[in-house]
């Protein structure tokens, strides 16, 4: 059993450590309510994109924008990974990192794949193992906002529009709820056939001041905001992630003081007892000489 004073500095470590842990809790909980806002205002607004290119795709003559929904056969894949920058969120990352390496393995495998990752875990991975990887959008939620996402998704468009990859798809955590992340893995180009049919019902658009203007800019905005809706859910489901483990290491902690309260209060009352059984032991030695 360990000694009174090895025990007494386990208990003051552990108290720390749920100190600090709660402090977490709070600051994930205060990031959750703004982070969950801004998703939660942004899904409105994809939604009717996607329902507007549901619309059209029927319809759609565009030469200049076939390149986004024809099939080509797939040798280049680039999968877009979006984690977090740091860590403390149970299997958050954990969780996107697996999806992506099963994907290589199986899906995949004999593929040029390309990881292009969004946050620092996942380029943390990723850059020890052996593979193409682009780096330069992997700071991104240092400054989350629509033109960051944007960012993202000029590169995309532009290295697909290009020939460099025959399929990109998005793996991230889509926000739910406080205590739920939904691990999804999206096709992102080109755009797939289930989105066609998002909306059942058609509608006859005027198109002014013409089609191809405004198709020309209306499908890649949709395209981006996808990137920077999807940023938006992985943000909230960090944070929601965060909060729970910070939640549940709290409680650990505090069952573990209690156990060491318990050992510390054994091994001192053993102590006493052995102090006690020394003194009468003593008392009776010199009674008998």
């Amino acid at each position: 059993m360990a000694n009174l004073k090895e025990v007494r500095i386990r208990i003051a470590s552990v108290n720390s450590t749920q100190q600090i842990t709660k402090a977490m809790k709070l600051v994930s909980a205060t990031k959750l309510r703004r982070a969950q806002n801004a998703i939660i205002q942004m899904r409105p607004y994809a939604q009717k994109l996607n329902g507007i290119l549901a619309n059209l795709t029927d319809s759609m003559d565009v030469d200049s924008l076939k390149v986004y929904f024809d099939q080509r056969i797939v040798n280049n894949v680039l999968l877009v990974v979006i984690t977090s920058d740091r860590g403390l969120c149970g299997s958050f990352n954990a969780n996107v990192i697996k999806l992506v390496m099963r994907l290589m393995k199986e899906d995949y495998a004999g593929k040029n794949v390309t990881i292009l990752p969004v946050g620092k875990k996942a380029f943390e991975y990723f850059s020890k193992l052996k593979g193409a990887l682009i780096p330069d959008f992997k700071d991104s939620f240092q400054t989350l906002n629509a033109g960051t996402g944007f960012a993202i998704g000029d590169y995309v468009l532009g290295q697909y529009k290009a020939g460099k990859f025959d399929k990109v798809e998005i793996v991230y955590n889509q926000f739910k709820n406080a205590a739920t992340q939904i691990l999804s893995d999206e096709q992102f180009l080109p755009i797939a056939k289930q989105m066609h049919a998002v909306n059942t019902s058609k509608n006859d658009y005027i198109f002014e001041p013409g089609k191809e203007e405004i198709l020309e800019e209306l499908i890649p905005r949709i395209l981006k905001t996808q990137i920077y809706r999807s940023m938006l859910d992985s943000f909230a489901s960090e944070h929601g992630a965060r909060m729970i483990a910070m939640d549940k290491a709290t409680d650990n902690a505090g069952d573990l003081i209690k156990a060491l309260k318990l050992e510390y209060n054994r091994a001192r009352q053993s102590a006493i007892t052995t102090e006690i059984s020394e003194i009468v032991g003593g008392a009776a030695a010199l009674s008998g000489s």
